[in-house]
This record gives structure tokens, C-alpha cells and sequence, in this order.
């Protein structure tokens, strides 16, 4: 709900503070005083496109800041989570308007885009007059409004998921059946890879005991000679037949050596247990530097080949027996591709005939509620004056998507006999203020925290017309908040909150002033409005008349 307008320097605006309250805010006065400027004003502050020309003259900028109370719930509270902007109960909204052209705005006191201030103003404010291409004469919002009329947000959200299911569906099949596609266009090559590695089969660390392998037999015939002299040195003929006679001749010395030679024959014994240690390993390792010649050959050839089936698919030779696994699982996924197709296939049809089902749920919800809204439109066009005329909810099948394959439009006939077409094709000025009227009536239930506000939709009618439109916004009012621009009478006098626009001259600068109306100064301006310039007693009495009516 809007409560507060402050204008600064827009058009003939100096400065202007305004406070509104719920119910049927009504701005009246002569053509030319500015009633447009504050639709101009608010619309600039809430995001809307329109001219570019508002700075007043000899100010350096233009500024409008609109205050708005926020309930728990209200969707405008979700649209500043998701811009990231502080959520209150109050919202308050500012923006600039440099003479340069230069437009800055401020959502509760945080910089915002024009964007952000469109997105929220989708949820604070609806506007409605004989240009109301915004919207209920967009025929592309029609069909959210006959759902909204008809309660149908339970059939809405079945279709929406039905179609998400389905849309779900047709990926997963799309996506099988590329990857079948790619998969069957490698067939070959996986069918000779996995072959050709199956039949190398190759080992994680084979490689690695390949190569050492190969290199030992390489070098074997190398140092196989010195390694031979080296075990001949320690052996009986060598160091250890030294040792051993040195030992004998220590131990028969010993008996008369008092004890002195005891710890040389202690260390000669312990160096033979070494040197035969030692003699022991290098004849193992003379035994391994015997191999067959072959046996290098068939090594070189099995290293050889792993190397090069590493190479040719880019991967580690550690990493071969892991890639055949992978291109068996490619293989498999071919030879079980069409299974799986079909799988998809039956998810397809299932989710189609799941849709089709819920699509033809929501069809006949939309045709019964659509025959409810045509039955309410008559019984409201009546008092206003148009009971021969006829509204008419048609349908016709669109491409299916998430809110079903129903396209809905409104349209009129005004007169007997006459076509029938779009209400913004159809209806002239006056008879189309009050198809919106009567339309915004039937569809009252939708607009829950919303400011409607309603630019001369009573242009073109009077009298009792007028008066019937007076009601109707009056009853539009009820738990909410309309603002209305006017010239008529009848609709003035249905008011909660009357304010009187009206231009001066000062200092010799035309401005537009604003002033709240209220007992002899609100009778006196509907009885201008009645009878013009010269206000009479019989207009006061007619004003008093209509107030009380």
C-alpha cells in the first residue's frame, strides 16, 4: 500500500508532500492542474518509461521518493531477497533525475537498477485507463487472470510439474540417444582398443619391473667377469682360505700367548662369518646374470610394446589396465545403448499421457471457470450501462508448455449483432474504461496487497454511469487501496480521501499545488465539478446530495 508521496522539482512541482491511506483515494480538479504530474511522478520513481523531459525548470535535478507498507507476504518482500537489497515492513523507494538526463535510484537506502524498481513495481502498483496496455488489455496476461479468477493455483502447479517431469523425459532421452549416436560411431575403434589391450593385458608396476629387468640383463655380460674374479678372491683360494689359515695358526700360537691373542681370533672369526656372507651374495648375484638370450628379446618386446600402447592413447603405461576398463564400460554402454533408449522412451510416453492428463485437468477448470467470469462480467456491465453488450472468454490451443495448452483472450462485442474482437480493438474510450472497470471487479480477488490506481477511467460517461462506476471502485476499495484521477463527480463523492490539484502563479512560476479536501471545501469542489466556474447553492446541495448517497 502506497503511503506517501514526496515530490521535488518535477515539471511544475516544487516541492509536494502527500500521505495516502487505504481504501478510495480520489485526486480531482481542472484539465491542465496536473493530476497527470503525479502519475508522471510515481511512475518515474517506480522504474516505468516515459518522458524524459521531468527536471522543473531552473532546478538542477528532480527527485520523487515513495514510501510503501509491506505485510508479511507481500511478493515484493521476494524480490528484494533476491536483488540482495534489506527486506522491512516499510519500503521505501527514491530516485534522481539529473537535468543532464542522469537517473540514480535508491532502494531502502541502498543504490538499485531500474530493473529492481520494475520488478517491484509489478507487485506494489496497477495501473489502469484507457491505455492500459500494461495490463488487462494484454491479451499475453489474460489467461493468468482467468486462472487467478477461477482458484485454479492447485491445476497450475500439477501442470507445471507434469510439464517439468515431461521436459525432464525428453532430455534424458535426447541425451541417450546422442550418446548412443557418438558411442556407435566409436564402436570400431573401442572394439580394436579393448583387443588390443586385452590381449598385451598389461599390469600397473609392469613396466617399471620390465625396464629394471632389461637393464640388469644388459649389463650382465659386462661385469659378469668381475664379479666372478670378486667371488674367487673370497672364496677357499682367497680370503677366506687366508683367514682360515691365519685363524689355525693364531689358535695353536694361543696356548702360550697367555690370553694376548685371544681377541685377534675373536675378530678373525667374525670377519669369516662376513666374508661368507658376502661370498653368498655374490653368488646369487653371478646366478641371476645367467639368463637365456632370449629371454632379453621377448623383455625388450613386451616393454617395447606396453610403451607404445601407452603412447598411442596418451595415457601412463601404469595406467593401461584402468583405460581398458573404461573403454570395455564405453563398449558395454553401445550394446546396451538401445536398451536404454528405450527405457527412455517409455519415461517419455508416460510423462506425455501424465501431461496430457493434467493439461486436459486444467482445459475444463479454464472452461467452467471462464463460463463463471463471462456470467459476472454481464451482471457487472449491466449497472454501467452496457447490458447489451457481450464479453466473452475464448480459447484456442497454443504450443503445450508449463501452464497448458489453453491460449485464453477476452474479447467484446458492444452491440447486438456487432463482431466481436480484442477490448482494446473493440471498445471505444468510454465503453472500454468500463469493461476494465467491471474486468478488475470480477478479478478483485487477485490483486492482495496491490495499489490499484485508475487515470480517467470514467472519461466519456456520466450521470448515472458515473455513478455507477463511482461504486464500483468504491467497492474495488474495500480492504485495499485505489487511487483514482477524475473529473466526475459522482466518483468523487464515493471518496474516503479527497485531494484538490490546482495550479498557481508564484513569483512568476507556474506550480502545482495539492491540498487534502475535506466538509464545505470537498462539498464545494464536487459542486464545481457539477456546475463549473460558478459554484451555487443548488450545486452545494447537489454535492451534499451525491456525498450522502
Amino acid at each position: 500500500m502506497l503511503r506517501a508521496l514526496d515530490i521535488r522539482d518535477i515539471l511544475i512541482i516544487d516541492r509536494l508532500e502527500l500521505g495516502f491511506q487505504p481504501g478510495l483515494n480520489v485526486l480531482t480538479g481542472e484539465t491542465g492542474a496536473g493530476k497527470s504530474i503525479l502519475l508522471d511522478a510515481l511512475g518515474f520513481v517506480l522504474g516505468w518509461r516515459g518522458r524524459a523531459d521531468l527536471v522543473r525548470q531552473d532546478a538542477d535535478e528532480g527527485e520523487v521518493v515513495a514510501e510503501f507498507d509491506l505485510p508479511h507476504g507481500h511478493p515484493a518482500r521476494d524480490v528484494l531477497a533476491d536483488a540482495g537489497l534489506p527486506v522491512d515492513d516499510t519500503l521505501l523507494l527514491r530516485r534522481v533525475n539529473a537535468r543532464e538526463g542522469r537517473k540514480t535510484a535508491w532502494v531502502n537506502d541502498r543504490r538499485a537498477s531500474g530493473e529492481v524498481l520494475r520488478r517491484l513495481s509489478d507487485t506494489l502498483v496497477e495501473l489502469h485507463g484507457q491505455q492500459d496496455d500494461r495490463g488487462l488489455l494484454n491479451p499475453r496476461g489474460h489467461r493468468a487472470l482467468l486462472d487467478a479468477f477461477g482458484g485454479l493455483a492447485d491445476e497450475r502447479a500439477a501442470g507445471r510439474a507434469a510439464w517439468a517431469a515431461l521436459r525432464e523425459a525428453r532430455q534424458g532421452l535426447a541425451a541417450a540417444e546422442a550418446a548412443l549416436e557418438k558411442a556407435r560411431a566409436d564402436e570400431d575403434f573401442l572394439r580394436h582398443a579393448v583387443a588390443e589391450l586385452d590381449q598385451l593385458a598389461p599390469e600397473p608396476g609392469e613396466e617399471d619391473v620390465l625396464d629394471r629387468r632389461r637393464r640388469m640383463m644388459q649389463a650382465a655380460a659386462r661385469i659378469r667377469d668381475d664379479v666372478a674374479r670378486a667371488h674367487a678372491a673370497l672364496g677357499a683360494d682367497g680370503a677366506e682360505g687366508a683367514a682360515g689359515d691365519a685363524m689355525r695358526w693364531l689358535e695353536g700360537a694361543a696356548e702360550s700367548a697367555e690370553g694376548a691373542l685371544d681377541e685377534p681370533i675373536a675378530a678373525i672369526g667374525r670377519a669369516l662369518v662376513e666374508i661368507d656372507e658376502a661370498a653368498s651374495g655374490v653368488a646369487r648375484f653371478i646366478e641371476a646374470l645367467t639368463f637365456d638370450p632370449v629371454e632379453l628379446e621377448t623383455t625388450e618386446e613386451r616393454l617395447f610394446a606396453i610403451r607404445a600402447l601407452a603412447r598411442k592413447h596418451g595415457v601412463a603405461p601404469d595406467d593401461l589396465a584402468g583405460l581398458a576398463d573404461d573403454l570395455r564400460a564405453r563398449l558395454a554402454a553401445v550394446e546396451r545403448g538401445e536398451s536404454d533408449i528405450n527405457e527412455w522412451r517409455r519415461a517419455v510416453a508416460s510423462a506425455e499421457a501424465d501431461y496430457d492428463a493434467t493439461a486436459a485437468v486444467l482445459s475444463t477448470a479454464r472452461t467452467e471457470a471462464a463460463v463463471r467470469l463471462d456470467a459476472a462480467m454481464a451482471a457487472e456491465l449491466a449497472p454501467l450501462k452496457m447490458e447489451r453488450a457481450v464479453f466473452e472468454t475464448r480459447f484456442e490451443e497454443v504450443e503445450p508448455g508449463p501452464e497448458g495448452r489453453d491460449g485464453v483472450t477476452f474479447s467484446v462485442a458492444t452491440n447486438p449483432g456487432a463482431p466481436a474482437g480484442p477490448l482494446n480493438r473493440i471498445a471505444s474510450g468510454g465503453e472500454l474504461s468500463r469493461f476494465l472497470l467491471a474486468l478488475k471487479v470480477c478479478l478483485r480477488g487477485e490483486d492482495a496487497g496491490v495499489t490499484m490506481i485508475f487515470d480517467e477511467i470514467d472519461r466519456g460517461v456520466g450521470g448515472a454511469t458515473a455513478d455507477a462506476v463511482g461504486r464500483r471502485l468504491e467497492r474495488l476499495a474495500e480492504g485495499g487501496q485505489v487511487l483514482v484521477v477524475t473529473h466526475s463527480p459522482q466518483v468523487a463523492a464515493r471518496a474516503t480521501h479527497h485531494w484538490q490539484v490546482a495550479k498557481q502563479v508564484e513569483d512568476g512560476k507556474t506550480l502545482s499545488r495539492v491540498v487534502p479536501l475535506t466538509g464545505p471545501a470537498r462539498v464545494d469542489e464536487i459542486a464545481r465539478m457539477l456546475a463549473g466556474d460558478v459554484v451555487t447553492d443548488e450545486a452545494r446541495a447537489a454535492a451534499e446530495k451525491l456525498m450522502a448517497g
